[in-house]
């Protein structure tokens, strides 16, 4: 199988005295390609270059919602120039989360409504994050979102109902290792299992989020323990494990417009 692991954070300070065996453990899981997001203007400009370092990596920028506080004119001007790098293939994260709070309300919806603007002036598809905004989010959706916008809703973790307006407005739906675990992920089971082939995603979130049976060993979670996510999705969808990573493999490359055959050739290992 070839997996790509959708939304990672390579560029954490966790990953900083073993990123080479990290990715090496990935490509030995058959995890061959990853999205390495970035958050802030710092990780933005790491993600940029662990995909310019690492076969197989693309990379995101962004501002990430519990940091629309520290969003300004300049740092965007910044996180434009690095999305001509040919490496970068998405916007984001961004979004809305109001369970933490980490940045008022009224900042996250100005940077995320930026950031809308920002991706469909460059033609970049977005990684979406959102938590607990009460059908905020898709208000702004609905306002701000042109139809030519593409994008995936990461970690979804909404209700049916916001999944399926979610895939009315043709975004794709990113499943996480909340899949794999056994109270917290039966309603996402539920209703995974219904969401349209051509529109499934897969994703660690690493370092978070780890997946059964990996959670009751270790902590960190990392790309290669997509794989884990992966077969549970395909268990629950009751599909062939290979068909559905082909397939997920096909979604991930349209999204963010990679060539599939040019991402298999140069997936795995450093330059």
């Amino acid at each position: 199988m070839n997996i790509f692991d959708s939304h990672c954070h390579l560029n954490d300070k966790a990953y900083n005295k073993d990123l080479d065996r990290v990715i090496e453990n990935a490509c030995n899981h058959d995890v061959t390609a990853m999205m390495v997001v970035g958050i802030t203007q710092k990780t933005s400009r790491r993600a940029v270059n662990i995909a310019e370092t690492y076969k197989g990596c693309y990379a995101s920028v962004g501002i990430h919602p519990h940091d629309a506080d520290q969003g300004s004119e300049a740092g965007l001007s910044e996180l434009k120039k690095l999305a001509a790098n040919p490496r970068v293939r998405a916007w984001g994260e961004t979004g809305l989360d109001f369970n933490r709070m980490s940045s008022p309300a009224d900042i996250q919806e100005k940077w995320c409504i930026r950031q809308m603007k920002t991706a469909n002036e460059l033609g970049l598809p977005l990684i979406f994050h959102e938590r607990d905004s009460g059908g905020r989010f898709l208000e702004l959706l609905r306002a701000h979102a042109s139809g030519d916008i593409k994008g995936v809703i990461h970690c979804f973790s909404g209700t049916p109902s916001e999944m399926d307006q979610y895939l009315e407005m043709g975004f794709y739906i990113g499943i996480t290792g909340i899949l794999t675990i056994a109270k917290r992920g039966e309603d996402l089971r539920k209703m995974a299992a219904r969401i349209p082939e051509d529109r499934l995603l897969v994703e660690t979130d690493a370092p978070y989020l780890t997946p059964v049976p990996e959670k009751n060993r270790i902590r960190r979670n990392e790309p290669a323990f997509v794989r884990s996510v992966l077969l549970k999705l395909a268990e629950v969808r009751n599909a062939d494990p290979e068909q559905l990573a082909r397939a997920v493999w096909e979604n991930t490359c349209r999204l963010f417009d990679i060539d599939t055959r040019r991402s298999e050739e140069n997936s795995g290992g450093a330059e």
